[in-house]
């Protein structure tokens, strides 16, 4: 029977109703990540006005009901009627998709955001929007609900100084499309309001929580040269000025600021039109190339690497370098697998030979800091070069070769990496359970012994010298360094698997550190899970139930008779479990509960990685101080 199916049935959304239709098109998604990103496509157009040279302040208030008011004092949104809609441009701009002056070229050379999307979308997300306007003397008002259906056309409500302009916009989302959460949370406002403040240097932003009377100003006159020292504050930097460069060519602006530390991980930060760019692109790579070729001539020319010696490595020149890039773009055009890596060609060319020219000026002028920065990178080159030997023994010729595996891997049977699976697993005898109790077909094993080195601490020699640490990268077969080959990925889940107590949290510290040094991708594709055993068994008659939380636990409890015997052990180790029980629990797919590793934001995550895992004590003191209060269930 063949279905009715003609022009009736092709259905056409008009407005705004495709946003409400599919909203995650348009902003991501309907979670938290979503709720914040709302905020952002209103304060990206404010931003625009401060790099048209129009607007010096902004403030971002959370009212008390969660709603969110946007102030600015650029020129203040045109009021007048829309020659194509016949509407006002304020009404045309928050109902119709890809309408603003971010198009033709003619309202604003550079912008972020969702270039016009931005305004019409957040409209049609929330339960009202309200626009005040201040331009000519007059205040202009107006109003949309239910979705961004205008209440009432724009009006003048009022008269205000000829000097006052700006735009001024609150919306509360609507809760029947943010099912999960309406909430903002200040922290997430405050770390991306931090980073806008540092990429537009003079932009004064100020964020105010009206629900605990708290506010913060953000402003840095020395922009991303603040940034740098920000993020170098509990490192040790081994010369003393940041290193500023910048220029122009094409309307196209390069900034980069940089700085060496004593460290071994280099943390290079790019972003282009105030998008953070954390695939990189064009501005990353030519800036990167550059770095490299700049430093090998200098160290050549003045006879501090001789002419018989390798040229230094990207790896070995980038070593401790702690860098900012920032491209500002008339037309940026994104790709990659999340957008955020810019792929225009030219960029990679002038990003290249602005850095080129600043950056040879510079260690001409400053010889002796371009020694502290070649012999760093010489000593990197010494150890990548003693490394080599050890590299080699991680490498795999292809999939098939079983022979160079580690032995102590019991390898899955499957050779589809999007289906395969490794557990690292705490320790031989939690090993042995799980690989009783796994999936051969699909779930690979690879216990780990004791500790992994901490490579916070450590250069490439000293951790290919760690026999756990060559077992992963054996396993799973990308390489890593320059050699890092993504498509190479034996396994498309590697799951962090230890015990639920401090020696397994401080393991799976060590693991994630490694990961985020050496495997950043990964982490960034969603490839790292973290299993999460048990913690709580209950006994009750014949029955056995295995809780996740104490939460969990107290809701079960509730549920039993009142009268019920039971007996609740806790569960810290893996080894407590038999091969079926840490299967069903913890292995199982259609039982079990994995924690995603996501990176939010990379540069907080660096930080706090120095923190804990790096060599300077006091910072560490000092977070472990502010953080004790939160700690729960502390074994000792």
């Amino acid at each position: 029977m063949t279905e009715h199916y003609d022009s009736s049935d092709i259905q056409v959304l008009e407005g705004l109703e495709a946003v409400r239709k599919r909203p995650g098109m348009y902003i991501g998604s309907t979670g938290s990540k979503g709720l914040h990103h709302l905020v952002w496509e209103v304060v990206d157009n404010s931003v625009d006005e401060a790099l048209a040279g129009y607007c010096d302040d902004i403030e971002i208030i959370i009212e008390k009901d969660n709603s969110i008011t946007v102030k600015d004092d650029g020129r203040g949104i045109p009021t007048g009627i829309h020659p194509k809609t016949g509407k006002s441009t304020v009404e045309t701009i928050f109902t119709v998709l890809h309408a603003g002056g971010k198009f033709g070229g003619g309202g604003y050379k550079v912008s972020g955001g969702l270039h016009g999307v931005g305004a019409s979308v957040v409209n049609a997300l929330s339960t009202y929007l309200e626009v005040t306007i201040y331009k000519n003397s007059e205040i202009h008002y107006q109003k949309f609900v239910n979705g961004g259906i205008p209440e009432d056309e724009l009006k003048v409500i009022g008269e205000c100084s000829i000097e006052r302009t700006g735009t001024t916009i609150r919306f509360k989302p609507d809760r029947t499309i943010f099912e999960e959460t309406t909430e903002y949370d200040y922290d997430i406002l405050k770390t991306r309001v931090r980073e806008l403040a540092f990429l537009n240097k003079g932009l004064r932003i100020i964020l105010v929580d009206n629900r605990t009377d708290k506010k913060e100003e953000f402003l840095y006159q020395g922009g991303i040269i603040e940034y740098v020292d920000m993020i170098n504050k509990n490192k040790n930097p081994i010369h003393k000025n940041i290193i500023y460069l910048n220029g122009s060519e094409e309307e196209i602006t390069i900034e980069v600021a940089l700085q060496y530390n004593s460290g071994y991980s280099s943390n290079v930060y790019s972003f282009a039109n105030n998008i953070n760019t954390y695939e990189g692109g064009t501005h990353d790579d030519g800036i990167k190339r550059a770095l490299t070729r700049v430093i090998n001539n200098y160290a050549k020319n003045n006879k501090i690497l001789k002419d018989s010696d390798d040229s230094l490595s990207g790896d070995d020149v980038r070593e401790g370098l702690t860098m900012i890039i920032s491209a500002k773009h008339p037309n940026p055009q994104f790709e990659g697998q999340t957008k955020t890596k810019l792929g225009n060609v030219e960029v990679r060319k002038i990003s290249d030979s602005i850095f080129s020219e600043g950056f040879n000026r510079f260690l001409l002028e400053n010889p002796e800091d371009a020694k502290i920065i070649i012999d760093k990178a010489m000593t990197a080159a010494r150890a990548r070069v003693a490394a080599k030997k050890a590299r080699e023994l991680t490498r795999r010729k292809n999939v098939l070769e079983v022979s160079s595996l580690p032995g102590k891997l019991a390898d899955c049977s499957s050779k589809d990496a999007t289906t395969s699976e490794i557990f690292l697993v705490e320790g031989d005898s939690a090993g042995g359970s799980a690989k009783e109790g796994r999936d051969s077909k699909t779930q690979a094993i690879l216990p780990l012994r004791g500790k992994i080195l901490n490579v916070e601490k450590a250069r490439l020699d000293r951790i290919f010298e760690n026999t756990e640490i060559r077992s992963m990268i054996t396993a799973f077969g990308t390489g890593i360094g320059e050699e890092f080959d993504i498509s190479k990925l034996r396994y498309h889940k590697i799951i962090i698997m230890t015990d639920a107590d401090v020696d397994g949290a401080h393991i799976r510290t060590l693991l994630l550190t490694f990961f985020y040094r050496f495997f950043r991708p990964l982490i960034e594709r969603g490839h790292i899970y973290i299993a999460q055993p048990p913690l709580f068994k209950v006994v009750y008659g014949k029955n056995i139930k295995w809780l996740l939380t104490e939460k969990d636990l107290n809701e079960y409890l509730k549920q039993l008779p009142e009268n019920a015997k039971y007996e609740v052990s806790r569960n810290k180790g893996l080894g407590e479990m038999d091969a079926d029980e840490l299967c069903d629990t913890t292995m199982n797919i259609k039982y079990r509960e994995l924690l995603k590793v996501t990176i939010d934001d990379a540069i907080k995550a660096d930080q706090v990685f120095d923190i804990l895992m790096g060599e300077e004590v006091g910072p560490r003191r000092e977070f472990i101080e502010q953080n004790a209060i939160y700690v729960k269930n502390l074994d000792i």
